[in-house]
């Protein structure tokens, strides 16, 4: 399966290209990108394995990453989407893992939340019926993207990290 294109008002998300392979280098060779996503600048040997997962992803899974792009200037802003890391932490097991990560130029302007909305709508119109993420005790930001957009916290994991779980609209309430 390939990625289907999403369209919010200031922002496309698409399948991963060739053509996002620079800026997605560049934006994990940051260290304001990384200070809660395994806390050191990924270098390009690094991140091109992550790179291929993450275009992978959709063929494996049915699910997986875009390539957030501005509709404004057609610039790369990075990267979000499900994933199955396969981890072998219990909390994560078994359910898409929502994450984000979007080049520091981008951030303080609401780019986050509209994503993660459009990712989390794409998910319950795809009968996908709960979604985790971990998140940083430290990464406030992303805690408040993951709240605003329905998850909640509810385990304490290794690392000062946190796991929330949103459940689809047409599962929320039971159990």
């Amino acid at each position: 399966m390939d990625a289907p294109t999403l369209t919010t008002e200031r922002l496309t998300l698409r399948g991963l290209t060739m053509a996002d392979w620079e800026p997605y280098a560049t934006m994990w060779e940051d260290p304001r990108v990384t200070a809660f996503i395994g806390g050191q600048p990924r270098p390009r040997d690094v991140a091109w394995p992550k790179f291929g997962q993450a275009a992978g992803m959709w063929a494996l899974t049915g699910y997986g990453n875009w390539a957030v792009i501005d509709r404004a200037d057609g610039g790369f802003l990075g990267i979000a989407g499900l994933s199955d890391f396969k981890r072998g932490i219990a909390e994560l097991e078994g359910y898409p893992e929502a994450g984000w990560a979007f080049a520091a130029d981008s951030w303080g302007r609401g780019i986050a939340s509209e994503v993660i909305a459009a990712v989390t709508g794409w998910a319950d119109a795809a009968g996908i019926a709960e979604t985790r993420c971990m998140i940083d005790h430290g990464n406030i930001a992303s805690a408040r993207v993951a709240e605003r957009c329905g998850y909640a916290p509810f385990a304490e994991l290794e690392g000062d990290r946190r796991a929330f779980r949103r459940r689809a609209a047409s599962v929320r309430g039971r159990g």
